[in-house]
């Protein structure tokens, strides 16, 4: 049996369906770091963690936010399952870059560890959404 040529590439999040393309290589955002796929994969389920999924359409490159989920590779389809995900030209980069000063601000001023875990989270997502953003504008 001939291994695949092409992955599918489903991202589904709450609100519903956000991509399902055919794509050639997948980058996502493991919870110990990023992984790569390329058709013919083995198998196997992944948690994710905060950043961005990579995915290539011949030399070009496109990238979705992705924070927390689950991930199924199989030689032929990447399926993600997404708390929360964006494409880039959905983010309002206004909103973030706000969003990415005000958690800059608590860190700064939190001592309690908590507190600051949550600010950073924050802050993480906002600097994700800004990278993204600027990738589909670049």
């Amino acid at each position: 049996m001939p291994l695949p040529t092409k992955l599918t590439l489903e991202v589904v999040t709450p609100e519903g369906l956000l991509l399902r393309e055919e794509v050639d290589e997948v980058m996502a955002p493991g919870e110990n770091g990023y992984f790569g796929v390329l058709p013919g994969h083995t198998p196997f389920l992944s948690t994710l963690g905060l950043g961005e999924i990579r995915y290539r359409q011949g030399a070009r490159w496109d990238h979705l936010t992705c924070f927390w989920g689950f991930c199924e590779v199989l030689p032929d389809r990447v399926s993600v399952l997404a708390e929360l995900g964006e494409r880039a030209e959905d983010i309002d980069v206004g909103r973030a870059e706000g969003a990415k000063q005000r958690a800059a601000e608590r860190m700064k001023s939190l001592r309690d560890e908590a507190g600051y875990e949550e600010a950073h989270v924050a802050y993480v997502r906002a600097v994700t959404r800004l990278a993204v953003a600027g990738r589909h504008r670049g």
